[in-house]
């Protein structure tokens, strides 16, 4: 499985988890020259904190 934003690669694993139809990568598999830390956080009841 690839995510692709604007025709790049940004992650790409054979190990995805599925959850309602949305694959979940990794966080080995992200390519981090794309990602940055962010300092605002999300909550989801059975999903847990993001960020």
């Amino acid at each position: 499985m690839k995510a692709i934003w604007n025709k790049t690669v940004i992650a790409e694993s054979n190990n995805t988890r599925v959850l309602e139809n949305n694959h979940y990568f990794p966080a080995d598999s992200i390519k981090d020259q794309y990602f940055k830390p962010s300092g605002t956080h999300t909550t989801c009841p059975w999903k847990g904190e993001a960020s």
